[in-house]
């Protein structure tokens, strides 16, 4: 886990209600708050846009059961080397590593774990709290014109 600079002033937090239909919206709302991200638009629309849909998803559907009186909050914090974003559901929290490892050959089939599988692919850090509860996702914005490994473009 690397150290995250001092916020920069872009703070967001949303509540949104467990409805599958509000995801895309909640997702939209959040990624034009980042657009003073754009140098880093290309991770920002794939990356990010994919993490936290399915983070929103699972909270929705496995956190809080599709349980309509239930919510999830959303914070995400714009920094200037990172952008993080907690997805929190009001369940009772899972155990990550007891979700199968959807790439296995014996798992193919199976529907659960890809999701968890995308977030850790796409984001350079995710990590739980210790509930289960709350997932932290984290792209890392390198400076424009830095390519993969520190070189220069």
């Amino acid at each position: 886990m690397i150290p995250l600079n001092d916020p920069l002033d872009r703070d967001l937090v949303l509540e949104i209600p467990t409805d599958i239909q509000s995801i895309e919206g909640a997702v939209d709302y959040v990624m034009s708050h980042c657009m003073t991200c754009v140098e880093h638009a290309r991770r920002l629309n794939l990356n990010f846009r994919v993490g936290l849909t399915e983070a929103l998803s699972n909270a929705m559907l496995y956190g809080n059961g599709r349980d309509p009186s239930k919510n999830v909050v959303v914070e995400v914090c714009v920094y200037a080397g990172s952008l993080r974003a907690k997805i929190r559901d009001q369940g009772m929290g899972f155990d990550p590593s007891s979700v199968p490892d959807p790439t296995l050959p014996e798992n193919l089939a199976r529907p659960c774990g890809r999701g968890l599988f995308l977030m850790r692919e796409l984001l350079d850090e995710v990590w739980y709290n210790e509930r289960g509860n709350e997932v932290t996702l984290v792209l890392r914005l390198e400076p424009a014109g830095t390519l993969e490994g520190g070189a220069q473009a």
